[in-house]
């Protein structure tokens, strides 16, 4: 017989549905005529607009950036699926979001963005990108606000903008976030890397301000695995897959170019990429660690540095989770609904604690809560 196990519910990575105005309300107004915004086209499709461009992949069915409970093959039909149509209110209304949370079983919600994980890559103006990352970071400031004890605003930076991404931080811990939503890819950052001299001062920034960086899977017309793309209709389920490789590169880029050892109160929480793969790739980078140590930056293993400052999301749907986890340690676990999108489903909770049984009370108690109460420093 199960034993029923009691503690907080966190949901590490939660997502709302930004409302299709919330760039034109909140962003500056010399950026206004340049907004984030949806609109239909001639010929009768509805598009992301950014910056005044479409985001091609999503031309026709935005509905699909939402869409939890819904048919998927509905939702990839073109024309047939409006963004508002994949919208359920608990994504951009909190009070039903807290409702669902309930229903769910859900006691805190990390949020992150879903619109916001669309425009990077697409945007060359520095200043554009902050301007937008600061629109939504007000907004979702403002929809947390409804229950500050149970809904926490993740911060979307852009480090296309090294200098406004030290400013906009630093206010954005100000109006409640706890935590940094990066994107992963090269394109976000303009091709740099991660340990450019321009971001000195915003690893700095975060670690005093104590608020984790996040790498979360991301849409682009362009991915970093183009080159593997048919340019039809087969590459949904291989894109769909690799959305993963991105958050899977940051993180090791992270680790292996000295980040973690250059800024040792850094903190990074890998998203969306699934955690049943990271005991491996530690074993794997340890490994090769040892033939390649006179060539890095690091001092330690990298696994230590996994050990010292990240924590890694777990999917419900991930069938070797507890067998990962006793192996790992349960202190480096949390775990993720992805409410509202397409992928996602209800009763998750349910399934992780499931998944999780096999362990003792106290293991699942760290990863279904208390890891990012600890990590993110929740006042809950």
């Amino acid at each position: 017989m199960s034993q029923e196990i009691t503690g907080r519910v966190v949901d590490a990575d939660g997502h709302v549905m930004e409302p299709a105005d919330t760039w034109l309300k909140y962003i500056d107004p010399q950026y206004r005529d340049r907004a984030i915004r949806i609109a239909f086209d001639d010929d009768g499709y509805e598009n992301l607009l950014i910056d005044n461009r479409r985001l091609e992949l999503v031309r026709g069915h935005l509905g699909v950036l939402g869409g939890i409970g819904m048919d998927p093959v509905a939702l990839h039909q073109n024309g047939k699926m409006t963004y508002a149509d994949g919208c359920p209110a608990g994504g951009y209304d909190p009070k039903a979001r807290l409702k669902v949370m309930d229903e769910e079983g859900i006691d805190v919600a990390l949020l992150y963005p879903t619109i916001g994980i669309c425009w990077e890559g697409m945007v060359t103006d520095a200043k554009l990108a902050t301007a937008y990352t600061r629109a939504y970071n007000r907004w979702i400031a403002d929809f947390c606000r409804e229950n500050p004890k149970r809904l926490f605003p993740t911060a979307h930076i852009s480090l296309l903008d090294p200098e406004g991404a030290v400013e906009e931080v630093t206010r954005a811990r100000k109006d409640g976030c706890i935590g940094v939503y990066l994107s992963p890819d090269m394109a976000a950052r303009g091709g740099k890397h991660f340990d450019d001299p321009t971001y000195v001062r915003f690893w700095e920034t975060v670690q005093d301000l104590e608020m984790p960086v996040g790498f979360h899977v991301i849409v682009r017309d362009q991915p970093a695995f183009q080159g593997w793309l048919h340019k039809d209709k087969r590459d949904r389920l291989f894109g769909f897959a690799f959305l993963a490789i991105d958050v899977m590169a940051a993180f090791t880029q992270m680790l292996s170019w000295g980040m973690f050892e250059k800024y040792p109160r850094l903190q990074c929480t890998v998203l969306e990429a699934g955690a049943n793969w990271i005991s491996a790739w530690l074993d794997r980078l340890d490994h090769k660690y040892e033939v390649m140590s006179s060539y890095t930056p690091l001092t330690m293993k990298p696994s230590a540095y996994f050990y010292r400052q990240c924590l890694v999301s777990a999917d419900p749907d991930e069938s070797i989770t507890a067998a990962v986890v006793e192996r790992v340690g349960a202190e480096y676990f949390v775990w993720a609904s992805d409410y509202p999108h397409v992928d996602a489903s209800f009763g998750v909770v349910k399934e992780m604690k499931e998944r999780l049984a096999p362990l003792s009370p106290e293991a699942q108690r760290l990863v279904l809560g208390e890891n990012a109460i600890r990590f993110y420093n929740l006042s809950v």
